[in-house]
């Protein structure tokens, strides 16, 4: 049988073979060398390793393939490196090791934060920083904002942070103190903190964090200080914040200089150092949810601001850096530094082993030479009317000068005493030479305002020939008005001025940079509706009444935000976006 015979139709015709010949425009790019088609990834990653952030940035935008590569992790792990020095974001870490013993003030986020994988956006976080580029939020404490006067005294918000965790707790005198914690996804949770003494009114003078690691989970320990010497103890939930709670109390058997008010403190379970404002620093064990004061020590010498730095070297040894004002004569203020080893024995109590100090202003014993002599016109210089702030990391020193009040004719004539230096925050007596008018004296709401930076170095105990030493590196310049406060940390320092403005520098660099102007007065445009400079008006009154009634406000930050206060209103600045 034969097979069928084809169709009569005829075929279709043949598919044609495109070749560059072909008229049509992108019929040649098939066959044309291109990074696409021509490189292999790993060589188009060594040509981008050259290029810089910006134009990394920009060749993203080219086509799918060069955005995939241009976001490769390790590229910009190195570009991370070489442009920030380190491999971590400040402050991701609550301690920071050092090879000679020496550990750097854990920031306010003790809490482990979560490892970081993206370099992209940890460089991009990090330039945040540099450039002052973040976002702002508002959160209020739930208490009315007032104009206080002359003769009340001025409210502050304690501010801590613990990973994502926000601490604040309001000085306002109440029966009732309360610590407020606030976390991203979950609603405010209030502890309150109960006096003894029902009926009295009382505030909250300081709160202190546990900066040893975690023992269990999430749970870390807060002290909360009342101005009654009481201090109550609760244990932290960071993951939960409503699971918080009250593990104990304390009491003093008596109010005293040394129990009241506490005006700082630091807490490296089961060492908790306090430090009240006659410059009483004691010490306490806080062992089996008991305590035990095991020592007092007390300075004629050293007045506050102060600052708190305390790390442990061993199971029972510790190491505590206090920074403070010394007067220098006849009216005027300095800085130095503090080292106390604490160390306890099986069996015995915890007490100072051994101190070790550093001043600014070092006159040398016996005939001075030139040499000499010009070290000590220079440090001369330095000495300022009157410390805003004071603040350590362990490694560096900031002063920040205050605001020079306007003294009464009586006060101008009083000599210096114990109770006129008591505290560089108060006018000391004015002095009838031209030293107060030197660079370092402070600034007025629309001048320039210098901080002091300096390098501690205290030698390890085996050179014995070294000298502990602070020596001055440069004046940081640039923010303009008094500052309040100041927060240091891992070679970061944040200022916040009277007026609201915040200024981030690096330490390290000595730079600077302006995250907010804060009130800069009435503006000059013609435009400006009448509200607007009633507001503006306003604001500059009340930043008057803070420099005029000493308030200081508060500023705490980590490695993504910086959250600050003057009264009751925090402000939160994230620098994630």
């Amino acid at each position: 049988m034969s097979k069928r015979s084809l169709s009569p139709a005829p075929l279709p015709p043949s598919k044609r073979v495109h070749t560059a010949s072909e008229d049509h425009p992108l019929a040649s790019l098939e066959t044309l060398p291109t990074f696409d088609n021509l490189l292999s990834d790993e060589i188009v990653l060594f040509i981008f390793s050259y290029l810089s952030p910006a134009d990394l940035c920009a060749v993203q935008r080219t086509n799918r393939n060069w955005s995939r590569l241009s976001l490769d992790n390790q590229l910009w792990k190195s570009l991370y490196i070489s442009e920030y020095g380190r491999t971590r974001l400040r402050g991701a870490r609550g301690f920071i090791g050092r090879g000679d013993g020496r550990e750097i003030k854990p920031l306010p986020g003790r809490a482990k934060s979560e490892d970081v994988k993206d370099w992209k956006w940890m460089f991009r976080i990090s330039s945040n920083w540099r450039t002052g580029r973040c976002s702002l939020e508002h959160f209020a404490l739930g208490i009315p904002p007032r104009l206080f006067s002359s003769v009340q005294a001025p409210e502050q918000t304690h501010l801590l942070l613990a990973g994502s965790l926000t601490i604040m707790a309001s000085s306002k005198t109440t029966t009732l103190p309360n610590v407020l914690l606030s976390s991203p996804g979950h609603s405010p949770h209030t502890l309150p903190c109960p006096s003894h003494r029902p009926g009295v009114g009382t505030h909250i003078t300081a709160i202190a964090l546990d900066q040893s690691p975690p023992t269990s989970g999430h749970h870390g320990r807060l002290v909360a200080f009342l101005s009654t010497g009481e201090f109550n103890v609760f244990s932290i939930n960071h993951r939960t914040p409503s699971s918080s709670k009250r593990l104990f109390a304390y009491q003093p058997s008596t109010a005293n200089s040394r129990s009241t008010p506490i005006i700082q403190a630091v807490y490296h379970h089961p060492l908790l150092v306090t430090l009240s404002e006659s410059f009483r620093l004691s010490l306490y064990d806080l062992s089996s949810d008991t305590v035990r004061h095991t020592q007092t020590l007390t300075s004629f010498t050293s007045y506050p601001p102060s600052s708190l730095v305390l790390s442990s070297q061993s199971p029972s040894t510790y190491k505590l850096v206090l920074a403070y004002a010394i007067p220098v004569y006849p009216s005027h203020w300095s800085v130095g530094a503090t080292e106390l080893i604490i160390s306890t024995s099986e069996g015995s109590r915890m007490t100072v082993a051994s101190t070790r100090t550093a001043r600014a202003i070092d006159v040398p014993q016996g005939w001075l030479d030139e040499q000499k002599m010009r070290a000590v016109r220079e440090q001369w210089g330095r000495k300022v009317a009157r410390v805003a702030d004071t603040q350590t990391d362990g490694k560096w020193v900031v002063l920040a000068p205050g605001q020079h009040l306007p003294s009464s004719p009586a006060s101008e004539d009083a000599t210096p005493s114990a109770s006129t230096d008591a505290s560089p925050s108060s006018t000391p007596p004015s002095s009838p030479s031209s030293s107060s008018g030197t660079t370092y004296t402070s600034s007025s709401l629309y001048t320039a305002s210098g901080l002091q930076l300096y390098r501690l170095y205290f030698p390890s105990s085996s050179s014995g020939s070294s000298s502990p030493k602070l020596t001055f590196v440069r004046t940081l310049h640039g923010q303009i008005g008094p500052v309040s406060t100041l927060a240091l940390a891992d070679g970061r320092c944040v200022s916040l001025g009277m007026n609201g403005s915040i200024w981030v520098w690096d330490l390290e660099a000595g730079t600077g940079t302006e995250v907010t102007p804060g009130v800069t007065g009435p503006t000059s445009d013609d435009g400006e509706d009448a509200d607007g400079e009633d507001g503006v008006a306003d604001a500059l009154e009340v930043v008057k009444m803070r420099v005029a009634t000493g308030a200081r406000g508060s500023v705490v930050f980590d490695d993504r935000r910086i959250v600050s206060s003057h009264g009751s209103e925090v402000e939160v600045r994230r620098f994630d976006i």
